[in-house]
């Protein structure tokens, strides 16, 4: 078994090889692990079977159960499918973002480059594996991945797969590796010399333990703490609709809401009852505050079972499954308030008629995705038309929301001359002057 710095030294090798591969190879590699994936399909879902009985047995939480199962609806072919998207994808290297002419042959320009080596760390989703390499090797990065132990049969799978399918293509098999234990993933955070980029894909602690134990820069998405506000305006059949595809769609998503809140006054009385109902019939428990209560028992809605009392703590829990906690704010800047003071900085929805009110929404709340009279759901690389993500970032620096091939390139700036030397120009003990004059890209 291969040290951690035996793995990120691979790694490094890895991109080095890697990163002046043509876009045409690279496309033609992930083709091939697309072919491959699917001529092994039954292998696949027979490891991925193993994984779900184990779950079972050791009492792994619902949500994560549904994570974790390739089999239901069409997982496996969309996983597939992601890696073609990927490749079908603009290349994302070699792009000229800043041209300046210095001097007379002498020109200045930035160019898009792969970071390098990444480290990303996730949980129990086993399509994640594909989709993070699709992404690595189109952007002509190497990349170790970790997975949750709930998967590491499908993981491992996947991964044997991967490296068989690149052993026939020009891009190295060390430019994917897979790492199984949380001492590798300890280990591995201390080679800030030969890792570049750490992604965690999972709970706030997960993140924070993570920041905490590594010189290498960060990309975190912790917990997705969706919510949406519905203003007084709101018209109430889009607003029932938005809230029920942004809650029930697919619960164990972080782009899920998770708290809804709605404006004092005649949305209470108008809007309230409506979503409540919808929500109910959906089979989803409320945990509402005392004036909601009050409110839902006015308009008639009941349920003991289903309609219970909120915490404090149920406005920053993201619960997974068919629950929402609800409250009242008295109008929209008090919902930009609650939202920046609880919320993750996921994703964030306001539902009204009014452009205004919309405008003041989204330019006050602080997260990564901010929308006007849309589900939170398309907070997804896929549907922002990345092919797919290694991730929704709720950082601020580099990359923000869901982070695609862009996410994971930088940039290096090349110096085009003619034999020209600093010495030669002011500033530097010369007479000449600069230029600088824009080259039109």
């Amino acid at each position: 078994m291969l040290s951690a710095e035996e793995i990120a030294k691979t790694a490094v090798a890895a991109s080095s090889v890697l990163r002046p591969v043509s876009n045409e190879a690279r496309v033609s590699a992930l083709k091939r692990i697309y072919s491959t994936l699917i001529a092994n399909k039954a292998s696949i879902l027979e490891a991925n079977k193993l994984d779900l009985e184990n779950a079972e047995k050791n009492n792994i939480a619902g949500p994560l159960i549904k994570r974790l199962d390739l089999s239901k609806s069409d997982k496996f072919d969309a996983m597939c499918q992601g890696v073609l998207d990927v490749a079908e994808l603009p290349d994302p290297i070699g792009k000229v973002t800043f041209a300046s002419k210095l001097d007379d042959g002498l020109d200045l320009y930035r160019i898009t480059c792969p970071i390098g080596v990444l480290l990303v760390i996730f949980e129990s989703r086993p399509e994640v594996i594909a989709n993070i390499t699709a992404l690595a090797i189109k952007s002509g990065n190497a990349v170790i991945l970790k997975g949750g132990k709930e998967s590491l049969k499908t993981f491992t799978e996947v991964s044997k797969l991967i490296r068989e399918a690149l052993s026939e293509t020009e891009i190295p098999s060390g430019a994917v590796q897979l790492i199984e234990s949380r001492q590798d993933v300890a280990d591995l955070l201390k080679q800030d010399q030969y890792i570049d980029l750490v992604v965690p894909r999972g709970s706030n602690e997960l993140v924070r333990n993570i920041k905490e134990n590594t010189k290498i820069p960060v990309l975190g998405h912790a917990d997705g703490l969706c919510s949406a506000y519905i203003n007084g305006d709101a018209d109430v059949d889009m607003a029932v609709r938005i809230v029920l595809d942004s809650k029930t769609n697919y619960v164990a998503a972080c782009n899920a809401i998770e708290g809804l809140l709605i404006q004092k006054g005649s949305a209470m009385v108008k809007i309230l009852p409506a979503i409540a109902k919808a929500l109910l019939e959906a089979g989803v428990t409320l945990k509402v505050t005392s004036e909601i209560a009050e409110a839902l028992k006015t308009a008639g809605v009941s349920d003991d079972k289903k309609i219970v009392p909120a915490e404090d703590k149920d406005f920053e829990t993201e619960f997974l499954s068919l629950v929402i906690a609800i409250t009242a704010v008295d109008d929209v800047d008090a919902a930009i308030r609650h939202i920046n003071a609880h919320s993750s900085k996921h994703t964030d929805v306001i539902v009204t008629s009014s452009k205004d009110t919309a405008e003041r929404f989204m330019s006050g709340v602080d997260s990564a995705g901010v929308y006007w009279n849309a589900s939170t759901r398309f907070a997804d690389g896929f549907r922002y038309g990345f092919g797919t993500e290694v991730g929704i970032s709720t950082s601020k620096i580099h990359a923000r929301g869901p982070v695609g091939l862009e996410g994971l390139t930088c940039y290096q700036y090349q110096l085009r001359g003619t034999g020209q030397v600093a010495g030669d120009y002011m500033g530097a003990g010369g007479k000449k002057e600069f230029k600088h004059e824009k080259i039109d890209l």
